[in-house]
């Protein structure tokens, strides 16, 4: 994993990047198109209005093939919230989730955020696993109906 490259995020990765949540999240969870639909809009508007001293995304690439992502974007003056986070299968369990978020909190942390949120599904085991490693705490979960399926909603936070 040594070799794979974490790129910054460009206009012609979104295609890929809405794909890839599109496809995965219909596989393992059975979401609907509106899931892609709401990576595409995040994405448009990371593109139209991010301040790159304080938001960033990264594209982990090995040999040019893109495996996963991970985006820091300002919530308020204090508060880094993580997007988009996303590990193809093929590139799990090999310590590649933990270098996206230390790249992505490292960032947060220089950029002057004092604490980073972050919103994800309970179904995301291996996802909730490691952010709890990292010292996020699970502020919230709720039950609601998503993207198609029923879903448990969690708000996680810690301090950077």
């Amino acid at each position: 994993m040594t070799s794979i490259a974490l790129k910054p995020y460009t206009p012609a990765d979104r295609p890929w990047l809405v794909e890839a949540h599109g496809r995965l999240y219909a596989e393992a969870e059975g979401f609907d198109q509106s899931f892609p639909r709401l990576v595409d809009e995040i994405l448009l508007g990371f593109e139209a209005s991010h301040d790159a001293t304080c938001e960033r995304g990264w594209i982990a690439r090995d040999a040019g093939q893109p495996l996963g992502s991970i985006f820091c974007v300002r919530q308020d003056d204090e508060t880094a919230k993580l997007r988009l986070f996303l590990l193809l299968p093929e590139a799990r369990g090999k310590g590649l989730g933990q270098r996206l978020l230390d790249q992505c909190m490292g960032f947060a942390r220089e950029a002057g955020y004092r604490r980073m949120t972050l919103w994800t599904h309970e179904s995301h085991r291996a996802a909730c696993a490691l952010y709890a490693r990292n010292g996020f705490s699970c502020l919230r979960s709720t039950p609601v109906q998503s993207f198609g399926v029923a879903l448990v909603e969690q708000h996680w936070e810690r301090p950077l």
